[in-house]
């Protein structure tokens, strides 16, 4: 067994958690794991198929899980930013969790889908990464593999976008969004969405039309990104989950990127680093303010 799998039973073992939630082979590629039996620990695995955030199993509207007991999680870096962010804001405590993090060589785009990384197989989101090996966890395991293959993609996306005229880049994401059947995969899936009851299942007011037209999809998708602004940690699940193949991970990183432009912030992984968002700060320009 790895160290990762005997860091596993040994904390099921001692008992200092009741659950570790981590990784395991199923029959269509790599799925999330709840291991509660030490002797179940060695089915855990990592590798580059191993794309989930499971931070979203801390979500406190996944409380089912949190029932189960002290947690233990595996992390990648850019999910580790996103339990950063649920103790930030106040969702998880820290004492409550035990942190394992795994060095990572970046993962491929699904689950199902060969370990190999190439440029065509790596994920978008694996460009930017600055955490591959994370530092906010209890415990760190695992050699630290090659970079991952570099590409290009979805900087030359977001490129070709941002030079497009108001009326090109809207005709675009009309094509896009009026696919959009309003599953919520995208909400159900994102650690950070946390809301007990979402702006988008409100009907007393209605803010956002409930129904799969334009107009409700563009409406929905623009709340759900300006929510994540300054809190996005671009593990790329909302497009992941998506069943339409929408390219919401080019909104998500567009909004981040503008959040540094302009307030000199990234995601971080250090939940006592206040996001812009969530701060008050006498110097603030309010250029937003008309």
């Amino acid at each position: 067994m790895s160290e990762m799998n005997e860091l596993a039973a040994k904390l099921l073992s001692e008992g200092t958690v009741k659950v570790v939630i981590g990784y395991e082979q199923g029959p269509a590629g790599v799925r999330p794991a709840f291991i509660t039996d030490p002797a179940k620990a060695e089915t855990l695995i990592f590798d580059s198929r191993c794309v989930q955030n499971l931070a979203v199993y801390l979500n406190p509207r996944r409380s089912h899980v949190v029932t189960l007991g002290k947690v233990a999680v595996i992390v990648k870096g850019c999910d580790s930013k996103a339990v950063a962010g649920l103790i930030r804001e106040y969702q998880v405590k820290r004492e409550d969790i035990v942190i394992i993090g795994v060095r990572c060589g970046g993962v491929v785009r699904r689950a199902d889908m060969t370990a190999e990384l190439t440029a065509d197989t790596v994920s978008d989101k694996c460009q930017d990464c600055d955490v591959r090996e994370p530092k906010f966890c209890d415990h760190l395991v695992l050699p630290l593999p090659p970079a991952p293959p570099i590409t290009t993609r979805r900087a030359d996306k977001i490129a070709e976008l941002t030079k497009m005229t108001p009326d090109e880049r809207w005709a675009y994401w009309s094509e896009q969004l009026d696919r959009c059947i309003r599953c919520h995969a995208c909400r159900e899936v994102c650690p950070l969405c946390t809301c007990v009851q979402c702006i988008a299942d409100k009907n007393r007011p209605q803010w956002i039309p409930t129904s799969a037209t334009l107009q409700g999809d563009v409406m929905w998708q623009i709340t759900r990104v300006l929510h994540l602004a300054g809190r996005c940690v671009d593990c790329q699940e909302c497009e992941r989950a998506c069943p339409l193949d929408i390219p919401l991970g080019l909104l998500t990183r567009y909004v981040a990127q503008m959040v540094e432009k302009r307030f000199d912030y990234k995601a971080s992984d250090d939940p006592s680093v206040v996001a812009p968002m969530g701060e008050y700060r006498t110097d603030d320009e309010e250029g937003f303010i008309l």
